[in-house]
């Protein structure tokens, strides 16, 4: 199995988000990470990030949300134009996993409407609820006509242990993480949002965008665990990991 590490996009937010202390008004500029994993029974998409048409308006895509996390990425670093570093196009992707709905991280499910979605179904629940909007979830940016499937907590995707879903909430009430095991680079997890940055696993603590604080850090230590076992926890949005990993054509194997 190859896993590729392809941008999803990069934000501004208010760096006070993320790292407790900062100034109000200071900001950071943040990756948007996704991960395309090229197993022998399908290719899986592992978060699709921002839509590229955000780039040029994004309040029209995202309403209020464009006020707290401003594109600052050309549409060219959109997922949907990496796939062909990687060697692929969007009608090859079988699976795409939704590590959870925010429209950083889910952006680009319109463009694979032959993949199965997969997403926890509290997310699901989540995203349609009533005040789903104040939580920062658009419809748009999910609720197509792709065959999605929910998920009741952890899935083994190919039954080898090669890909395995982890249902860590806390971020939002579905968020997911991803264990990959590789041949020759080891153990991964792709953490998404349950541990955005390396600052919260290292001295365990939520950022402010976090729905439920006492869930978010026992998924942080569920995350710890797998690190002390020896995966490589790839973090979400850190900028200084982001630099330094393999990313676009070169994978890791």
């Amino acid at each position: 199995m190859k896993m590729h590490l392809l941008s999803g996009g990069r934000l501004r937010y208010r760096r006070g988000i993320y790292y407790p202390g900062a100034d109000r008004e200071e900001t950071i500029e943040l990756p948007v990470s996704c991960a395309l994993l090229k197993h022998k029974q399908g290719l899986v998409l592992f978060d699709t990030g921002c839509h590229p048409s955000v780039v040029t308006n994004a309040e029209a895509r995202w309403g209020g949300l464009a006020r707290l996390m401003a594109p600052v990425f050309a549409e060219q670093q959109a997922v949907i134009n990496q796939l062909p570093l990687a060697g692929v196009t969007a009608g090859d992707v079988d699976v795409v996993v939704c590590s959870h709905l925010h429209p950083d991280h889910c952006g680009c499910n319109v463009f694979f409407p032959r993949a199965t979605v997969l997403i926890q179904a509290t997310e699901i629940a989540a995203a349609r609820a009533g005040n789903s909007e104040s939580r920062g979830y658009r419809a748009i940016e999910w609720d197509l006509p792709n065959p999605i499937e929910p998920l009741d907590g952890a899935r083994d995707l190919f039954g080898d242990g090669r890909i395995t879903l982890l249902h860590v909430p806390g971020h939002t009430p579905g968020m997911m993480a991803a264990h990959v095991v590789l041949d020759r680079d080891g153990a991964f997890v792709l953490a998404s949002d349950s541990v955005a940055v390396r600052a919260h696993l290292d001295e365990r603590y939520a950022p402010k965008n976090t729905w439920n604080v006492d869930q978010a850090i026992v998924s942080i230590e569920t995350i710890a665990r797998l690190q002390q076992d020896g995966a490589t926890v790839l973090f979400g949005h850190d900028a200084a990991q982001w630099a330094s990993l393999r990313t676009g054509a070169e994978p890791y194997v």
